[in-house]
């Protein structure tokens, strides 16, 4: 098991697997490393780097006001300064996203490509809303066969998913301890999420601008709520060089297994 000690005494845990181009992967909100198991087996060579950020999978918990962008962006860069790498191409899923187009603000310098997965510039409130519902509360499920059942209502902008999906991301983002379910982050996540709510949101159309001259690679769920058809659109005009796709059948966040999803992943990392 791969870890190493952040700048501020965490403890954070990665993978590392393969050679070639090196792709940071940063996951959703509440999420982890195992977010790109799907899409992992299917891109070959490259170097995949896998990050749990503080507080969620198997990395440390921290003080909850630590849970925040600029402060992930820079444990995303101490991993890579931890493994010796001076540039890395950024997979960012959801969360992910926002902090690759805040590294792209900062430290272009580092970043050889981005591909952001379901996030742009503009968050839909309606996609806001439901994870903040959810946000650092327990599953009301007792079992996880009644989360695997449950699961497909839960992401209910998903269509044609076998059953064994739903099976993995169950046992992926829920484990099972004495009188039910819990949820593998720090709930304390949810105090930090709500107080940048209360903050003023930046306009982050000069963060997606910052990508400028960087190969990217845009996917978005067809069915997302929380990247609307809108803002994809205008991502795609201000960026025609990009690679794009929206993904059938799949709402917030795609699974990246999707064939639409690897064939415009493979054509971004030719880019580089």
């Amino acid at each position: 098991m791969a870890r190493f000690t952040t700048s501020d005494g965490v403890s954070l845990h990665y993978t590392d697997e393969g050679q070639g181009l090196p792709i940071l992967c940063l996951s959703g909100l509440s999420r982890n490393g195992r977010d790109f198991d799907y899409v992992a087996p299917l891109l070959d060579g490259v170097r995949l780097i896998r990050l749990d950020y503080r507080g969620r999978g198997q990395s440390d918990w921290a003080p909850h006001e630590t849970y925040s962008i600029p402060v992930e962006g820079r444990d995303a860069l101490e991993v890579l300064d931890h493994l010796g790498i001076d540039k890395a191409a950024i997979l960012g899923s959801s969360r992910g996203g926002l902090i690759a187009m805040g590294l792209a603000a900062t430290v272009k310098e580092r970043l050889l490509g981005v591909a952001l997965n379901d996030i742009g510039p503009e968050i839909a409130d309606r996609g806001l809303e439901v994870i903040k519902n959810y946000l650092g509360r327990r599953p009301a499920w007792k079992t996880m066969a009644e989360a695997v059942a449950a699961r497909p209502k839960v992401m209910a902008g998903f269509a044609n998913v076998p059953a064994e999906r739903w099976q993995r991301e169950a046992e992926t983002h829920y484990r099972e301890v004495e009188g039910g379910l819990d949820i593998t982050y720090d709930p304390k996540l949810r105090d930090a999420v709500l107080a940048e709510g209360a903050q003023v949101v930046p306009d982050l159309w000069p963060f997606f601008e910052a990508l400028a001259e960087l190969p990217l690679c845009l996917v978005r769920g067809a069915n997302s709520d929380l990247l609307s058809e809108a803002c994809f659109v205008e991502m795609t005009r201000r960026r025609p060089d990009a690679v794009a796709v929206q993904v059938a059948d799949r709402g917030h966040i795609p699974f990246l297994d999707e064939p639409e999803a690897v064939a415009a992943l493979h054509k971004w990392i030719a880019m580089m």
